[in-house]
């Protein structure tokens, strides 16, 4: 889970670890397919055999990029023989302990992805491509469950490096990419998106019509896509959840590397005479580079580069981006997860209501009259918890991504919505905490996916799933969410910005300027 300053350190990583490492993939001896098996597709490498079931077929671990070398380029994979087993996602991506939506893995080699695609052949379906968030630190993407969303679309799914493993930089790792070290997760899903513009139509999908989709680290990536000229002609729409791109998305080379520093002294690598060969050594292990790296890190690509010329904001700003239709939103009760994460932390306890003062103040600084104020605890039930999380949720959350739909709107056709239903689902093995949790961080992801890290949804949060499915493909299919009963869903534009409430309810404009105090923080910024 991703959000700015320190939301993630504090948030549902309070809760758990979780699932363990994915299997490795592996290639099945030469065999000759029997005509017309619909669980084996030839790809440009190779043929691969996955799985038929539900009216769906689904590959998995396929390769789209060889086995990488450390802080290395994505390379192109080499052909194989005979069928690939395609039946088992590949290995997570380097990751820590950490997170719930973490897979804790010390593997290098995990450039795979996954396709699930309707049963029937020869469709030219819209494909979306899904780039999973975990503050870029973890997670894979198989563990979205993709069935309900392939029922119309094509869904391809990636694992990409992550944490230490992508972003340490360094002068002496620059010679390891063209555009110098620091950003290797954006290169890892360049590879995987070309890759789909040259394979998908063998699984059904119109390869001249990819929608990129991302939450929280995956749709910060989607923004440094919007943004990157060597993701020119690689996707034709965009999806950004949670990701208030008008603040982050990149960092400067600067911040890469003094957030590189720590870890290349902690490994012993900072007084070698070859820093990159320290650092590549056998010797200077995933272990520890992970461990010194540790779980709370916030990596985003490196702008000023060939790579990613401008940060996103600044992009968007000044409309040197890809001018493709954009999804754009945020939950109404992002923070929610963060506070109640420190109360279900081992230990943890509500925060008192003599509490919230102190709190706004340590947190907040010089403006913390001001947000006294404006947010005085009686207005929240009396809960500290809930307070600081609206307080958070509407700084760190909704302004900002008002402000990139905003920047957006002047240049291309923008989409914007707050996903604002109350009754969701919660985590699985955790109790609940002292106020509702409703929309808080993730909660949308139990309606677009199907994960174990959440209780089953309910037969009327099923009904809701549905449709935010059929918005989110039809979109992919032609830029315009609406349709299916749930029309009325304007353009966002600075003249008109139109911000449409997703609940279990019927669907319609919310006052989102309003109900998130944007003018209040406005004046504070």
């Amino acid at each position: 889970m991703d959000t700015p300053g320190r939301f993630r350190k504090r948030t549902l990583g309070c809760l758990a670890a979780a699932a363990l490492a994915a299997t490795a993939i592996g290639v099945v001896p030469p065999a000759v397919a029997a005509p017309g098996d619909p669980a084996v597709v030839t790809t440009d490498k190779g043929a691969v055999r996955g799985t038929v079931h539900g009216g769906l077929r689904s590959f998995q671990g396929i390769p789209y990029a060889a086995p990488p070398g450390r802080w290395t380029s994505p390379e192109p994979t080499a052909p194989w023989s005979g069928v690939r087993d395609a039946t088992r996602p590949g290995p997570a991506c380097a990751q820590p302990v950490g997170l719930p939506i973490g897979v804790p893995s010390e593997a290098e080699d995990c450039l795979y992805l996954n396709v699930t695609t309707p049963g029937r052949k020869g469709d030219d379906l819209p494909v979306i491509v899904w780039i999973h968030g975990g503050s870029m630190m973890f997670g894979t993407g198989d563990m979205y469950g993709p069935d309900r969303l392939a029922a119309n679309a094509v869904v391809v799914s990636m694992n990409y490096r992550l944490g230490v493993m992508a972003f340490l930089t360094h002068p002496s790792l620059d010679g390891g990419s063209a555009y110098g070290s620091g950003s290797l997760a954006l290169e890892d899903q360049q590879a995987a998106l070309r890759w789909v513009r040259a394979n998908i139509a063998r699984f059904g999908g119109d390869a001249d019509n990819v929608t990129i989709m991302g939450q929280s680290g995956g749709g910060y990536a989607v923004c440094d896509h919007l943004a990157s000229p060597m993701s020119a002609g690689l996707f034709d729409r965009a999806i950004i959840q949670s990701a208030p791109c008008a603040t982050g998305g990149a960092r400067t080379r600067a911040e890469a590397e003094a957030d590189s520093a720590g870890v290349i002294k902690a490994v012993g690598c900072d007084d070698a005479a070859d820093v990159a060969a320290c650092l590549r050594s056998s010797e200077t292990t995933v272990a520890d580079l992970l461990a010194a790296y540790g779980p709370w890190g916030e990596p985003r690509p490196v702008s000023g580069t060939p790579l990613l010329p401008l940060s996103p904001a600044e992009a968007f700003r000044t409309g040197r981006f890809h001018r493709v239709p954009v999804l754009v939103g945020v939950n109404h009760d992002e923070e929610n997860g963060r506070y109640a994460g420190l109360e279900l932390n081992s230990g943890g306890t509500p925060i008192p209501a003599e509490g919230y003062e102190p709190a706004v103040r340590e947190e907040y600084g010089t403006d913390a009259d001001a947000i006294l104020a404006h947010y005085p605890l009686s207005g929240h039930d009396n809960s500290a918890g809930l307070a600081l999380s609206t307080i958070g949720t509407d700084r760190n959350w909704a302004t900002p991504t008002y402000d990139t739909a905003k920047l957006l709107s002047r240049w291309t056709r923008t989409y914007m919505f707050e996903f604002a239903e109350e009754q969701t689902p919660w985590y699985v093995g955790y109790g609940e905490p002292s106020f509702p949790w409703r929309a808080q961080h993730m909660a949308e992801l139990a309606y677009l996916f199907d994960m174990d890290l959440f209780v089953p949804r309910t037969r009327q949060q099923d009904r809701l799933a549905d449709r935010m499915i059929g918005g989110w493909t039809r979109f992919a299919e032609d830029g315009d969410p609406n349709g299916g009963g749930d029309g009325g869903w304007q353009r966002f534009t600075e003249r008109r910005p139109h911000v449409q409430s997703l609940t279990s309810g019927r669907w319609q404009s919310t006052e989102f300027i309003r109900d998130h105090q944007y003018a209040f923080w406005s004046s504070l910024s």
